[in-house]
């Protein structure tokens, strides 16, 4: 979600210049900088950030260059003359040589103003639409990473999925070693005339099917062709890619807990390591 756009134009001899950062973040967080002659409109330019840049850490920087056409200065003669006259008076009042009282008059209340204009609707919407070509910007930004993002995930996927493959090529193995072991063990405590082999084979197959992942795989298989179908999407789908990955880790840990074997539990380990690279990076997607 990180980009950078920046529009520029004159109106009425006015130099404005916007400027958007974008980072990555998991809500919407809006920072909007201008001059104050601007602030009237800020609610709609917020809004205006959220609909078409909708989350991330945003920054709106607006500059205003001018002329000096913009500002008006209305200096009031009549009170400045006033001022003169009492302040005169007084220094005469008090046996004060006379001086120059202009730098003091000036600093008096209502003799200095400086009048702003209004900010007329051509130039808000003028400046509006430079706000406009700069999240086009910003997009433009986000689109490339988002195109390396997407290649990086379609990698760890497939690399996830032929992880799976691995896990499903030594779990018949893993399942007659169960059955070897438990064996095994009933031969050695029990003597052939006290077995209970009817009971043996139940409890056999109870057992292998608490340790059974088949239910787990397929799972796996579908959130995985899930991401990869939700990833195609035009809208944003970075949080609901996050619960997708989520799913995937859920499923990788419990073959990983039931397993109990080394060449499947070096397989899940790779498998966790593809999915925290996914996690680090879908936080970057819309």
């Amino acid at each position: 979600m990180t980009g950078f756009g920046k529009a520029a134009g004159q109106f009425e001899g006015k130099k404005l210049t916007v400027e958007i950062k974008s980072l990555n973040s998991k809500q919407g967080d809006f920072i909007v900088r201008m001059p104050s002659v601007y602030k009237e409109k800020e609610l709609v330019f917020r809004t205006l950030l959220a609909n078409l840049l909708h989350r991330g850490k945003i920054e709106l920087s607006i500059y205003s260059e001018s002329n000096g056409e913009e500002s008006q200065h209305t200096f009031n003669k009549e009170l400045a003359i006033n001022y003169y006259n009492e302040l005169k008076e007084v220094a005469e009042a008090i046996g004060q040589e006379s001086q120059d009282y202009l730098a003091q008059i000036v600093r008096m209340p209502d003799v200095l103003k400086v009048e702003r204009p209004e900010l007329k609707e051509d130039e808000a919407k003028f400046l509006q639409d430079l706000i406009e070509e700069a999240i086009e910007q910003v997009n433009g930004f986000r689109k490339q990473e988002g195109e390396k993002l997407q290649q990086d995930f379609n990698q760890r996927i497939v690399s996830i999925l032929s992880l799976l493959k691995e896990v499903e090529k030594h779990d018949p193995k893993r399942i007659e070693g169960i059955r070897e072991r438990i064996t095994k063990n009933l031969e050695e405590i029990l003597t052939p005339d006290k077995a209970d082999y009817n009971r043996h084979e139940q409890e056999l197959i109870y057992y292998i099917e608490k340790l059974d992942i088949t239910e787990e795989k397929v799972r796996l298989k579908a959130h995985c062709d899930y991401f990869m179908e939700t990833m195609e999407k035009s809208k944003t789908q970075g949080k609901k890619l996050g619960f997708i990955a989520q799913e995937i880790g859920r499923e990788i840990n419990t073959i990983g807990s039931k397993a109990n074997y080394a060449e499947i539990q070096r397989a899940v380990v790779q498998m966790k390591d593809e999915l925290e690279k996914i996690k680090e990076q879908v936080l970057n997607v819309l």
